[in-house]
């Protein structure tokens, strides 16, 4: 009788610990998750499989936009998205976006890392932050490097895909501008 006994309850302890296993997985990493090795997020074994995969949508998404320059960068955002650029008005929606995203690979190199994602409690939206670079020429075919801090907020569309809702970007402090004296 006891053996019947213990089963159930068994099972029922295994059924709450993979139900309390699997909730967990959609929770940001705790403070204390172990550190990144080297330099990739993506070996933290703290990260959850929903950052992970923010993580490579935006791998993915700088990937694209190094080779295919303003078009395949614009091809990635949702009909109704917006940017907001350091010092510019909004861009509202894919179009007007499109419209500003004219630089070819060759004029223009835009590249970005991600270094922190977070997935919604409900799996369809999330954002990325890190760190980007844009690379160009002056007149003179001086090299011109601006670069910054960036957040993508992510929504998956109605046929599944996800696309970019939100990107924003601020440039950073010029590289003089902050050293401490030594």
């Amino acid at each position: 009788m006891r053996t019947l006994f213990r089963v159930p309850v068994l099972l029922s302890c295994a059924l709450i610990a993979g139900a309390a296993a699997s909730a967990q997985m959609l929770e940001p990493p705790s403070a204390n998750a172990p550190a990144a090795q080297n330099g990739n997020l993506l070996t933290n074994p703290g990260m959850s499989p929903g950052e992970q995969f923010l993580y490579q949508l935006d791998e993915k998404f700088a990937a694209e936009t190094a080779k295919g320059g303003g078009a395949a960068f614009a091809s990635w955002f949702a009909p109704d998205a917006v940017t907001l650029a350091n010092g510019k008005a909004p861009v509202v929606g894919r179009d007007a976006i499109a419209a500003q995203a004219t630089w070819k690979p060759q004029s223009y190199q835009l590249t970005w890392t991600p270094e922190g994602a977070r997935l919604g409690p409900g799996g369809d939206m999330g954002f990325t932050w890190g760190h980007y670079q844009g690379v160009s020429k002056d007149q003179e075919g001086n090299p011109v490097t601006t670069s910054g801090r960036y957040i993508t907020v992510w929504k998956k569309q109605p046929d599944g895909q996800w696309k970019v809702a939100l990107d924003a970007s601020n440039d950073g402090p010029p590289e003089d501008c902050c050293r401490l004296p030594q």
